[in-house]
């Protein structure tokens, strides 16, 4: 990276999350808890800050209260410090009444920030995905192509294409293609195999950014990734960088390699909880060389009394008093009491499971009380009655609850 290159970093944090309801039903999808104490939001902003790059635009539209207050909590940087901020930023309807309708226009309605700053380079990243990246090798590979656009890329199976934007791209990795979720792809150069996806993070030259914008707004396009981005094709240096190469310090060699999963359904959140667990986990959140980062604790440490646990987590200030807890997630403040069988569960903060209970394949989103002997993944009829049963997994949600003198997201 370029001592001189000066990174703007716009997060696109506004995400609706429709496809994440109920979890979303009063949260932004950055906004939802993951793993034993993170949200979403935490792992690009991470990145962000384990690549040196200190000055974050947080762009939120929907529900963003929740992840407002955990910005505030767990993201100040030095004030001392000319650009270091992680500052969030909503809909200024600077251009009309109309609030961002899609994710370019969300960065052409904040350009007022890209001329405050004129940064060399402006990354345009998402915030709703579980990864490790260092932005040092994309913003080498961009500088080193001289390149206006680089588009994070990632290598996907041809057999899984239609769920990702597909890039095809010549040997040196410029961009000749880009297609929405087609049912056959061309291969990525060396590989037969696989196809690049991509990822929905995008490196530009400030100029060439600023452009883009302007002439979206004209043709009425708001999109990077439908409108934007195949539009440069024919006129600016568009490459793929490719993100199975990016390499970060700590990752152990029993980890997946390239670890990135969108976490925009419930089976796909589920499944990224799971990776996380195990004595060799597909990604392991415990790599002090590149720390994933959030709002800071000041509870006591869990304590389990007695019981038997298996293959979870448990979080900070959870007490266990008896029962049976296996391949499951379980937050903040949870209170867990004698006789309860919790397996494959997440389990979120300040949640109590009352004796007798058994749970399986369930998440308890934060704020409920699971009365005694209750029984939730059992009986496909019962749970379709009482909670949200996912369509495409089978698996049940218990929304948000409403205990009296709770935090107020």
């Amino acid at each position: 990276m370029s001592t001189t290159a000066k990174v703007l970093a716009i997060v696109l944090a506004g995400g609706e999350g429709s496809r994440l309801s109920p979890l979303t039903q009063e949260r932004s999808k950055p906004s939802v808890p993951f793993g034993g104490r993170y949200r979403i939001v935490d792992f690009v902003l991470s990145n962000f800050i384990n690549s040196h790059v200190y000055s974050i635009y947080l762009l939120v539209q929907y529900k963003s209260q929740s992840l407002i207050e955990h910005v505030r909590k767990g993201w100040g940087l030095s004030p001392q410090i000319t650009g270091h901020f992680v500052t969030v930023v909503p809909p200024q309807m600077r251009g009309g009444a109309d609030w961002f309708q899609g994710t370019s226009d969300a960065v052409y309605q904040n350009l007022n920030l890209i001329h405050k700053h004129r940064p060399d380079l402006v990354a345009v990243f998402g915030a709703d995905h579980i990864y490790r990246m260092d932005l040092r090798p994309m913003i080498s590979f961009h500088q080193k192509m001289r390149a206006d656009v680089s588009v994070a890329s990632l290598p996907v199976p041809l057999t899984e294409v239609s769920a990702f934007g597909i890039i095809e791209t010549d040997e040196k990795g410029r961009i000749s293609r880009f297609q929405e979720k087609p049912e056959t792809a061309k291969p990525m150069p060396g590989n037969k195999n696989r196809a690049f996806a991509s990822m929905g993070n995008y490196l530009f030259n400030r100029d060439a950014l600023v452009d883009a914008l302007e002439e979206a707004h004209r043709r009425g396009e708001k999109d990077f990734g439908k409108d934007v981005i195949p539009r440069l094709l024919g006129d600016k240096d568009v490459y793929a960088y490719d993100f199975s190469s990016n390499q970060v310090p700590g990752v152990k060699a029993y980890e997946e390699h390239a670890y990135w999963r969108d976490v925009g359904s419930i089976r796909a959140y589920w499944h990224a909880h799971q990776d996380l667990l195990g004595s060799q986990p597909r990604f392991d959140l415990f790599n002090p060389f590149w720390p994933i980062r959030s709002s800071h604790y000041d509870g006591p440490t869990a304590r389990i009394i007695t019981g038997r646990v298996e293959d979870s987590s448990i979080g900070a200030g959870a007490i266990i008093f008896g029962g049976h807890i296996k391949k499951s997630i379980v937050r903040r403040e949870v209170v867990i009491e004698d006789d309860v069988e919790l397996e494959g569960c997440i389990i979120m903060d300040y949640v109590m499971i009352k004796r007798g209970s058994r749970l399986r394949n369930v998440i308890v989103d934060r704020y409920n009380i699971i009365d005694e002997n209750t029984q939730i993944g059992f009986d496909r009829k019962a749970d379709e009655a009482n909670y949200y049963v996912d369509e495409a997994s089978d698996l049940v949600v218990v929304s948000k609850g409403r205990r009296h003198l709770d935090p107020v997201y």
